[in-house]
């Protein structure tokens, strides 16, 4: 903070917001203190500035906050700290690690209490990895840590502006992040250099040479996912649904299983419910990228509903430069942010308080253009080093009663590249990931040739029709050609966009077996077949089904493996047809 706080008094207070008088400048997005009559320090921010008058909006339970009572301004704009010690931490919207918050104020959190977000006292192994001389840029690595599985690099800060000339560097040795490890000069001043910084969380960290258009696919091992509905890796997908849909399994199996180096769970007023649930298992889920914890890669970032709504807002923006950061660092990070909607409510709440006019459903009018600001952090980038790092953003969305037409999910649906939608009624038929093929869509490109995800799609889409009208005129007033096609969407369906979450091999499908199954579907969906009756139609496409979901279940290119697929070969090859079924 800085040395000189300048002081005002409070002239109104309508719920989380606080409206203060002040004398000096205040700046827009100011980190602000509301210091009750207990001696409390709310931690507020500054959202609208009027004339002498501020609206502040407050972090903290506001109950108590007087008229008259003082309020000092930092001066500083609402920041995260950045350096060694991120991963595995779990923090709330604002950086309080829990953990420490709970070993000293008790379960209960006490308001106004904040922790350093990073241990003050853990020494780390500091490399140098540049000499005196040297002439550097913001962004530009002095020297390395190791921190788990990764070297974190320490950076020039990123709020430098223009060249550096290196002056001084310590020598290799265990050091607190406190310590200083580097000084630079610029021609007219010479600054120390930490291994922790600050940053701002509503600007974005922007100290690379160029942003690239996200091309690769990031593999999720997800079928549906990878094959009809592919992300690109920084690219941007969300995933609304209503309640019991699966947000929360699928998301667990995303951050477990995707193909990406950090993991950051932003649960953004999620109930407290959920993000315990996430708080359990994550420490014990086991990574099949690293062999060790899925938690040793992951940042988790906790603002249940039963918090103040104010910080949600952070939670938002603190999960997505704390991305920024390991993305600097050349690595691959995958942010999932659980829920927006709830976010979005947090805005539309605060955007009353403030008499603004409210746009649909009484979010505020600019709704669309903050959403957009914050999947615009997405992407892939080209480092001053040549290296290249991504964020991919996934965002839950939770309408009301799944409707997709309401203003976030429409919001949503204008910036990002994936749309993946998740289905009560395939939740409740336990048909996993419930994601409804029919309604979902992807702009990125696919790991299968484009032409074979058209000719699947279409398949699904016909069968769906022969189900509805199969539902009027019944199973004896269909075409058995028709009653062919719908055997074939459901094949589909149950053996490629299900998959078991709870087998250790179906869990899990990779790009190259993804490619081989998908190449095995199509032989069958274009098969020609010539059935004498419906219920011999039926018995074939059971008995493949049956076997394609056991070649799922084989390891991949084991023994078991090639006998099921020699097997699903001889099948296709008979005739099928004048009473032969073909097993």
């Amino acid at each position: 903070m800085s040395e000189t706080m300048l002081s005002g008094k409070v002239t109104g207070v309508n719920g989380n917001m606080v409206s203060v008088a002040f004398d000096e400048r205040v700046i827009q997005n100011e980190v602000a203190y509301v210091i009750t009559a207990d001696g409390d320090r709310l931690k507020s921010e500054v959202i609208r500035v009027r004339g002498r008058e501020a609206d502040l909006q407050v972090f903290e339970n506001t109950n108590g906050v007087k008229v008259g009572d003082g309020v000092e301004f930092s001066g500083e704009l609402l920041s995260v700290e950045l350096g060694p010690g991120l991963l595995t931490q779990v923090y709330d919207g604002l950086q309080n690690p829990l953990p420490e918050l709970a070993e000293k104020a008790g379960n209960f959190l006490k308001r106004g209490l904040y922790i350093y977000p990073l241990d003050r006292e853990k020494q780390w192994e500091f490399t140098p990895t540049v000499e005196v001389g040297a002439v550097l840029q913001a962004g530009a690595q002095i020297g390395t840590v190791p921190e788990g599985i990764f070297k974190h690099k320490i950076m020039l800060p990123f709020a430098w502006q223009g060249e550096w000339t290196l002056s001084w560097v310590i020598e290799a040795g265990s050091y607190t992040i406190d310590t200083v490890v580097a000084k630079a000069g610029n021609g007219q001043e010479e600054r120390e250099i930490r291994m922790v910084q600050t940053w701002p969380v509503k600007v974005p960290i922007s100290c690379y040479q160029e942003k690239l258009l996200p091309v690769d696919p990031l593999v999720t091992q997800v079928r549906v996912i990878d094959t009809f509905f592919p992300v690109a890796k920084g690219g941007s997908f969300c995933t609304p649904g209503p309640f019991g849909a699966g947000k929360t399994v699928l998301q667990h199996a995303l951050s477990q299983r995707s193909e990406v180096d950090v993991v950051i769970v932003a649960a953004c007023g999620e109930r407290a419910g959920e993000v315990v649930e996430i708080l359990r298992e994550f420490p014990h889920l086991p990574d099949p990228r690293t062999g060790r914890k899925l938690i040793d890669r992951t940042i988790i970032i906790c603002n249940t509903s039963s918090m103040p709504v104010a910080a949600r807002e952070a939670s938002i923006y603190t999960s997505v430069t704390l991305a920024e950061y390991y993305r600097q660092m050349g690595l691959h990070v995958l942010l999932l942010a659980d829920s927006t909607s709830r976010w979005a409510q947090a805005l539309r709440e605060v955007s009353g308080r403030l008499e603004e006019i409210p746009g649909e459903e009484a979010f505020p009018a600019y709704l669309e253009s903050l959403v957009a600001g914050f999947y615009e952090r997405a992407g892939l980038v080209k480092l001053q080093d040549g290296a290249t790092g991504s964020i991919t953003i996934c965002g839950a969305v939770s309408p009301a009663g799944g409707n997709f037409e309401e203003p976030v999910t429409q919001s949503t649906l204008k910036v990002v590249g994936s749309f993946l939608a998740l289905s009560r009624d395939r939740a409740n038929a336990r048909r996993y990931p419930a994601i409804h093929p029919l309604e979902s869509w992807s702009k990125y490109k696919s790991l299968v040739p484009e032409d074979l995800i058209k000719k699947a799609r279409r398949l699904l889409r016909d069968g769906n029709e022969v189900n509805q009208m199969m539902k009027v005129v019944g199973e004896e007033g269909t075409p058995i050609s028709d009653f062919v096609v719908y055997l074939k969407s459901e094949f589909v369906d149950a053996v490629y966009l299900q998959q078991n979450t709870f087998d250790e091999v179906d869990s899990a499908c990779g790009a190259e077996r993804q490619i081989k199954v998908f190449g095995k579907l199509v032989q069958v969906l274009d098969k020609k077949f010539n059935f004498s009756d419906k219920d011999e139609a039926r018995s074939y496409f059971q008995h493949l089904r049956q076997h394609f979901i056991d070649w799922n279940y084989a390891p991949w290119e084991s023994e078991k493996f090639q006998e099921l697929e020699g097997r699903i070969d001889g099948a296709l090859k008979k005739k099928t047809g004048s009473g032969e079924a073909g097993f």
